[in-house]
């Protein structure tokens, strides 16, 4: 059993055959699938898969790319929004991500991520966290907020230095990889996989991004998430059989709401 933990199964590209798209999840041993918030004001969105489809769970947040979009949701809204589904199972996708010219002004995203660790405390779900193009600020705003007052998080899409690998890790954070570890370029990224204690790993897809190796160039899909874990098992000298036991358990160890809410036998 797999579990994608990240994918966006509210983008247009699943528009068309969303049910497709879950039975050949569910086919290649991907038999739950968490899919990511991007705007709170889609919570409802978010809410119609997850409740659909029984392999799905769903996080609330707003991503970096929105942050000047929504820009004073509440931490307390959020967690509101959290409390009220048994299928909303996280927090996020928040963070910082200063690699686009346009992207929202540093203060506003720094703003809109502490807000969101405030909710990860408030509702006591862990938050997605994105980071991209900002590893020194990410690592001073995680620093700084878990001296204030711990919460759990997960690294999601691992794309980032080695410091920052190190950083979360020491502060109790999970670590995600995605297809991009499966990139033959991506020596750096695989020797930082390496690094990380084997508690602390999760894969995911970001669907329909980043498509890993042999489907590259094609739309990501949440049934790639076997692909990507066959690689990571490789780079970490795992039998795949043992990679997916193990970052199935960190899931539901980091996601542990989504253990009350399991997908159906059967379904």
């Amino acid at each position: 059993m797999l579990i994608d933990s990240h994918c966006h199964l509210d983008f247009p590209d699943f528009a068309a055959d969303l049910p497709g798209v879950i039975a050949r999840a569910k086919a290649a041993g991907v038999t739950g699938m968490l899919t990511i918030a991007t705007r709170v004001a889609k919570a409802d969105t978010y809410r119609a898969i997850a409740e659909a489809h029984p392999e799905v769970w769903y996080t609330i947040g707003t991503h970096p790319h929105g942050a000047a979009d929504e820009p004073d949701v509440a931490a307390g809204t959020i967690a509101e929004i959290a409390a009220a589904s048994p299928r909303c199972v996280g927090i996020g996708e928040a963070g910082l991500d200063y690699h686009y010219a346009d992207a929202a002004p540093e203060a506003v995203q720094e703003r809109v991520l502490r807000a969101h660790i405030e909710a990860a405390r408030l509702s006591g779900l862990p938050l997605v966290i994105h980071a991209r193009d900002a590893d020194d600020h990410m690592e001073r705003v995680l620093s700084d907020e878990m001296g204030h007052k711990p919460f759990r998080a997960v690294l999601h899409c691992f794309s980032s230095g080695k410091r920052l690998a190190e950083a979360g890790v020491e502060l109790g954070l999970f670590v995600s990889f995605s297809g991009i570890v499966t990139f033959r370029r991506s020596h750096d990224l695989r020797d930082i996989a390496r690094s990380v204690p084997l508690d602390r790993i999760l894969v995911e897809t970001d669907a329909p991004f980043l498509a890993p190796e042999p489907h590259r160039g094609r739309t990501n899909e949440p049934a790639y998430t076997a692909d990507t874990a066959r690689s990571l098992a490789e780079t970490l000298g795992l039998p795949a059989e043992d990679l997916a036991r193990i970052t199935t358990a960190n899931f539901f160890s980091l996601f542990d709401k989504a253990a009350g809410a399991t997908p159906r036998s059967g379904a």
